[in-house]
């Protein structure tokens, strides 16, 4: 599918973001767009995406039905996005995310390979058909969306860790290969945020990850505290890693200081379920 609407970036700063129909993707549209931005919605909601064009207003943005497991699909989407913008991506923000919880031996075959084909491949599929609009826009930046998942790995939540430490991983490789041709990285990691992944990680058959984290008083960051922090990763000093809220930045900090009693931690809160 092409690209939707007819706005061109005149010259503007661009921003081509993933799972831009709600949560983080769309509080980031939201910012972006407020700062003069013209931002390229993608996903695979179509609905959403209509309505996330009208949020941040239709002259400021184009909308692109993106599966980012498809190689083909990005190549198609980014072509798109780059005629209406001139050839600039200023940045590329790889949002799109799922999460499965529960044990790791209760998973279905089927949601271990969603979570690794988006979360993962879907990352990695971004950062190489974006390459070359990257390399050509002075100044570029590449964005992925981690997690404090990818600090330190939640009980029930192994496979979407899994993927978010290799999106880490992923980041601090690509900070010093992308370096070569001018471009940043960034790579956020928030705490839990107020999106619809929350409701859509069972832990179990009749428990969500956001009943489970309300359950034990675990807080959650609205998804504008994500997008504040992308906006100051872009626009301030160089800084690979982007650890967001308090407790994100408490737990980061206790894992660097004192990995066996977290491990010890992660084993009781099994032991308590």
């Amino acid at each position: 599918m092409a690209a939707s609407g007819k706005a061109q970036a005149d010259g503007r700063r661009a921003i081509f973001i993933t799972g831009a129909a709600s949560g983080i993707g769309l509080a980031t549209a939201l910012r972006f767009a407020r700062e003069g931005w013209f931002v390229g919605l993608a996903d695979i909601d179509a609905k959403g995406l209509a309505l996330a064009l009208e949020a941040i207003e239709p002259q400021n943005g184009s909308t692109h039905a993106l599966d980012v497991r498809l190689r083909s699909a990005w190549k198609h989407e980014l072509a798109a996005f780059a005629r209406l913008t001139g050839g600039r991506l200023d940045v590329l923000l790889n949002n799109a995310g799922v999460a499965k919880g529960g044990y790791l031996e209760q998973q279905r075959a089927d949601d271990v390979d969603l979570q690794v084909d988006v979360n993962l491949k879907g990352v990695l599929n971004g950062c190489q058909a974006a390459f070359e609009l990257l390399a050509a826009t002075p100044g570029a930046i590449l964005v992925n969306v981690a997690s404090v998942a990818g600090v330190v790995a939640p009980p029930r939540m192994s496979v979407y860790a899994a993927t978010k430490f290799a999106v880490r991983g992923l980041s601090e490789a690509l900070e010093a290969e992308f370096a070569r041709v001018g471009v940043g990285v960034r790579c956020i990691m928030p705490w839990f945020t107020d999106t619809p992944l929350l409701d859509k990680a069972g832990m179990s058959d009749n428990e969500h990850l956001r009943v489970s984290l309300r359950q034990e008083k675990v807080p959650i960051y609205p998804v504008e505290a994500v997008s504040d922090a992308i906006w100051a990763a872009v626009t301030g000093k160089p800084q690979l890693h982007h650890l967001v809220g308090a407790q994100a930045r408490q737990v980061g900090l206790l894992a660097r200081l004192a990995p066996k009693l977290v491990r010890k931690r992660l084993r009781t809160q099994v032991e308590a379920l």
